[in-house]
């Protein structure tokens, strides 16, 4: 590490001005004052924006999965749709005058009821979005689960969770004639212009939106963040290019978060332990501003075989900040649910956890009926056993003791949907030797960079020293984000089709330079339809103290089928993260909102808690031989499966120390202590 990477905030600009965000102190009403007689009577200010004065934007721009989003209709009306809700800006000579500016504007309000209060019976409650695909409906479950010798039926809930990228978010603005610039923190430069330049009626060809480093995602940087919002409003009225950096409060208020859940598990099963019937019914809270589908139930359709598997998905709306996705969107919280469910089945059979699994592998998917391209999840688990020395352990709870500490092991597995998607890769054969590759991939901090160098340097069949990359800028054209464990796949798909390509056409000895542009649309779609995961199995030794309630896991060890491995110490490393993620969603993580207020009161990370250095235990993580055959290198993605299956291992092992089952995430120390 040498300290010289610059992120937004550390990028020099000329004539630069800086911008701090006003937000909302209710969660619902509207504004029926603003006074910034004070405000601009501060040094260094430049001016104001708020609705009155705010540039008009397009109210239909959004995401293409799940349509119009009010969370890019910043300062255009007088409504406060959430706590938090940006209100106005103040932009100003330096950061610091912004903030004074800032904090003297005067905003008056007419505050209306508000509602944060979750439950998956909300009377608002109704069924989600059904863009990821239908429900499942296969076989009949109430008949499979009366037929079934054990059944459990049980709810298990999960709070929201913030992304906490290190780098809070960022962005620069600035003019070139008629074409928009801007450096922002993000994790998708190309789509991420492309929605700016939809919100602002501009054409694509006159925005341009560049990344070069950023300083952690997890999710909350895929979508166009306020932070470029405001400053590309700033940077039109005031003509001078605008730095809006979000404070560490200001990331928890007005940039989106995981959402709640409630959901529930039936699991029904004959004595020998074959399953019979799966139902996943989960409900999640989303904001009145916008839709999104938090698919937690996924893995009820893809896991295990079962004669009846059916799924629902719900949504409650409420007045929050709109969810979207944090890192393993869906199947992390819809992992504790059903793992922590099968864990239950297994101590109602009186059988190792471990065992009921095997004893239902699928042959094909068990709700599509279509193949599996490849399938290690069985691998995962005996590798991950013998590892971690499961063999002979004693299923029954509350029988290992350390003094007065309880000693539990759990266990847990899951898959993870991985495909590629269309993106395109430009590489130019250099006079000098040299191959230039260009693709408008993000380096999120994952090591991306690493990566497509290496694939590209094997692509071209030269050495490393003889390849140039260009990444982070939405001018290269047309690529995937750096999302859903799909970035590294998607961009070297593209990067393989290029070489591929050039070196046709080097064959017949042209003139240099030759550059040849990919676009991977027609191979990607054109795939025959399978099922396609990664998987993994993840084992848990913890260590509780009945007397105050404290967890702590002593070790993790986690197996992993993620496809061929192009950097082995990279994907080891973003296992590792994953599953340290994974261990402060079982044991820390948890927006807490007051509902009196209805705004979040641990907006900082003092109050919001995530695993310190002495809170991470021996982790042995490492990957299983695989191969993805539909994908030119092999490829599964690894960013997200290490997080998860870890929270239900570590619940898993807590009940195993305790006999006391935890349906509720956090395992906070008042859930745990006994009398």
């Amino acid at each position: 590490m040498s300290g010289k990477a610059r992120y937004v905030g550390d990028v020099p600009i000329e004539r630069l001005a800086h911008g701090a965000v006003v937000t909302a102190t209710i969660a619902s009403g509207r504004i029926t004052a603003i006074d910034i007689s004070a405000t601009l009577a501060s040094p260094g200010v430049i001016g104001v924006i708020d609705h009155r004065n705010a540039p008009r934007v397009n109210p239909e721009a959004g995401s293409p999965f799940f349509g119009p989003d009010g969370q890019l209709q910043l300062l255009q009306d007088d409504q406060i749709a959430h706590g938090g809700w940006p209100v106005a800006l103040v932009v100003a000579e330096t950061h610091e005058q912004a903030r004074a500016g800032a904090e003297r504007l005067r905003v008056s309000y007419v505050e209306q009821p508000h509602d944060v209060a979750f439950s998956a019976g909300h009377p608002a409650a109704r069924p989600a979005l059904a863009a990821f695909g239908p429900d499942a409906n296969k076989g009949d479950l109430d008949a499979e689960l009366a037929a079934s010798a054990v059944v459990v039926d049980e709810s298990y809930t999960t709070p929201a969770q913030h992304a906490c990228a290190m780098e809070p978010h960022a962005a620069t603005a600035w003019l070139e004639g008629a074409v928009l610039r801007a450096i922002d923190s993000n994790q998708a430069p190309y789509g991420i212009a492309a929605q700016l330049a939809t919100l602002f009626g501009k054409s694509l060809s006159d925005v341009r939106v560049q990344a070069e480093q950023v300083g952690g995602g997890f999710g909350s940087k895929t979508g166009l963040g306020p932070q470029l919002i405001l400053a590309t409003m700033a940077t039109m009225l005031f003509h001078r290019p605008v730095r809006v950096a979000l404070t560490r409060e200001e990331v928890f208020l007005a940039t989106s978060a995981r959402p709640r859940t409630d959901q529930r598990v039936r699991l029904g099963a004959d004595r020998d332990g074959r399953l019979r019937a799966i139902g996943h019914e989960a409900a999640f809270e989303i904001s009145g501003k916008s839709e999104f589908i938090e698919n937690c139930v996924e893995i009820a359709k893809t896991l295990y075989a079962a004669n009846a598997i059916r799924t629902r998905l719900n949504v409650v709306p409420l007045n929050i900040l709109p969810v979207a996705s944090v890192r393993a969107p869906g199947t992390a919280p819809g992992s504790f649910a059903l793992e922590s469910a099968v864990d239950e089945l297994a101590e109602r059979l009186g059988m190792d956890p471990l065992e009921l699994r095997r004893r239902n592998e699928p042959e094909v998917g068990p709700v599509s009926g279509l193949p599996f391209t490849s399938r290690k999840f069985q691998l995962c688990m005996s590798e991950g056993a013998r590892r971690f020395g499961w063999a002979g352990r004693d299923h029954r709870p509350r029988r290992r003791r350390e003094g007065h500490l309880l000693i539990g092991t759990g266990m847990a597995g899951t898959s993870f949907l991985t495909t590629a998607f269309p993106s395109s890769a430009t590489i130019t054969a250099e006079q000098d030797g040299t191959f230039t590759v260009a693709i408008a991939a993000i380096d999120i901090g994952t090591g991306a960079r690493t990566a497509l160098h290496a694939i590209a340097a094997d692509a071209l069949r030269v050495g490393w020293d003889r390849i140039r990359l260009r990444i982070g800028d939405s001018a290269i054209g047309p690529a995937w984000q750096a999302g859903g464990s799909l970035g590294t796949t998607s961009w070297g798909w593209a990067i393989v089709a290029a070489a591929r390509d050039l070196l046709e056409q080097l064959e017949s000895g042209p003139a240099l330079p030759v550059s040849v542009t990919s676009d991977t649309t027609e191979e990607i779609m054109s795939r025959p339809h399978r099922e396609r995961h990664s998987y993994s199995a993840v084992f848990a030794e913890v260590a509780v103290d009945p007397a105050t309630g404290e967890v702590r896991v002593r070790r993790l060890v986690g197996r992993f089928a993620v496809g061929r491995v192009v950097n082995p110490l990279m994907v080891r490393s973003q296992l590792t993260g994953g599953m340290i993620m994974g261990l402060s969603i079982a044991l820390l993580e948890e927006v807490v909102r007051d509902e009196v207020s209805g705004r979040q009161v641990n907006a900082d990370f003092a109050g919001y808690h995530f695993a310190a250095n002495a809170d991470v235990p021996f982790i042995d993580a490492d990957f299983v031989e695989d191969h993805e055959p539909d994908d030119p290198l092999g490829l599964k993605g690894p960013g997200e499966i290490g997080t998860v299956a870890v929270a239900a291992a570590i619940a898993n092992a807590v009940w195993h120390a305790t006999g006391k089952r935890h349906r509720e995430l956090p395992i906070r120390l008042d859930r745990v202590i006994e009398d």
